[in-house]
């Protein structure tokens, strides 16, 4: 069944209002034709003046006469003028409406760049306009996350699946047997694949801003021990001395779990890159503006100048001496990212090649809890 062409909002806008003024227009001529002689009449009467029957009727109905013709050019006239102004307003908010379709369309089409523009038409437009381009921001947010991802994806996942491929077609043909250190590669480079897959994961949603993060308050050195203790055992086995410096009464609120899944891959980074014989120091210290800092400082290969705004970037390939070894590079970026989620920062300091690197979180101050 075929429609009609729809009607559009200008020219219901337009419809209904036209009905409204023709229906008041009505309304007060009728009024006005139905009260105002007989109001007259009465004043008439009530001034005197001698007049006989055939005056009052004939003084009547011309004021009837020109209170009508009066009444109504003026009627019209702002009905016809009403008119013009609700067309122009109309075609306006038609305008306006159109370019909220159009640019919807576009970012449907994934045109993520679209705007609309403020048009002027009240702070509901406008806050439906800028609801429109938030939309698009975020939209184009995470289509830049997505192709990043794919991008980030194919090029660390060529590595490992390349170490796989190449030792099974070494057991296919012969050049290589099923013993232990062939398993032990193909496990783990394939732990390696699965790393990456939650790590890339995590760090996605976290850009996107859907990092579940549920922060309570509790003493900073107690995050620091939690964290030291965790790592203490890889610090041993690398010969490497963790030392902790957690003395300051100050609270945080913060995910624990989360927290502890950021200073996990800060002293990570810095025991890869300490020798043997090195110290990695874990500290927490009162911070400018009633923030607290926890700090980890190596005394390893350290990072040049022009490597440092960029360690924080998801598989940035830095001086070979900084680069992950065993992890999946985007460590840095997934602890910067659940440190802005806690309304925090995280920063990165060096000296230069070979003499260390320090890594500082900070974080606004919690409210401290009573002891029980």
């Amino acid at each position: 069944m075929r429609t009609g062409r729809p009607v559009r909002l200008s020219t219901r806008l337009l419809l209904a209002q036209a009905l409204l003024l023709v229906a008041g227009a009505g309304t007060a001529w009728l009024v006005a034709s139905a009260i105002g002689p007989g109001i007259f009449h009465r004043h008439l009467v009530e001034a005197g003046g001698g007049h006989g029957p055939a005056e009052l009727e004939h003084i009547e109905r011309g004021f009837r006469d020109s209170l009508l013709v009066a009444l109504g050019t003026g009627l019209v006239a702002a009905v016809v003028i009403a008119l013009v102004v609700t067309a122009w307003f109309s075609r306006r908010l038609q305008r306006s409406t159109d370019a909220v379709a159009q640019s919807a369309g576009r970012i449907t089409d994934g045109n993520y760049d679209t705007r609309v523009p403020a048009v002027g038409l009240g702070q509901e437009f406008d806050h439906l306009a800028g609801t429109v381009n938030e939309l698009a921001t975020r939209l184009g947010d995470v289509e830049h996350t997505r192709t990043r991802l794919l991008s980030d994806l194919a090029h660390e996942m060529r590595t490992p699946l390349a170490s796989i491929e190449a030792h099974l077609e070494a057991i296919e043909d012969g050049v290589r047997t099923t013993d232990a250190a062939t398993m032990t590669v193909l496990r783990d480079n394939t732990r390696r694949l699965h790393r990456l897959a939650d790590d890339l994961s995590a760090v996605s949603r976290a850009e996107e801003g859907r990092l579940d993060v549920r922060p309570v308050p509790q003493p900073a050195a107690d995050v620091v021990r939690t964290a030291a203790a965790a790592a203490a055992e890889a610090f041993q086995e690398r010969a490497v001395t963790l030392r902790t410096e957690a003395d300051t009464p100050a609270v945080v609120d913060v995910d624990a779990d989360r927290m502890g899944q950021v200073l996990s891959n800060l002293l990570d980074n810095a025991l890869h890159h300490t020798p043997a014989g090195g110290t990695v120091t874990l500290g927490v210290r009162s911070g400018p503006r009633e923030t607290v800092e926890l700090v980890v400082s190596d005394t390893g290969s350290g990072i040049s100048e022009q490597d440092l705004p960029h360690v924080f970037e998801r598989f940035y390939r830095a001086d070979p001496a900084r680069q992950h070894r065993g992890g999946t590079g985007i460590g840095l970026t997934i602890s910067r990212a659940i440190v802005d989620a806690h309304g925090g920062t995280l920063t990165a300091a060096s000296d230069g090649p070979g003499r260390g690197a320090t890594f500082t979180v900070r974080l606004p101050t919690g409210t401290p809890r009573r002891r029980t």
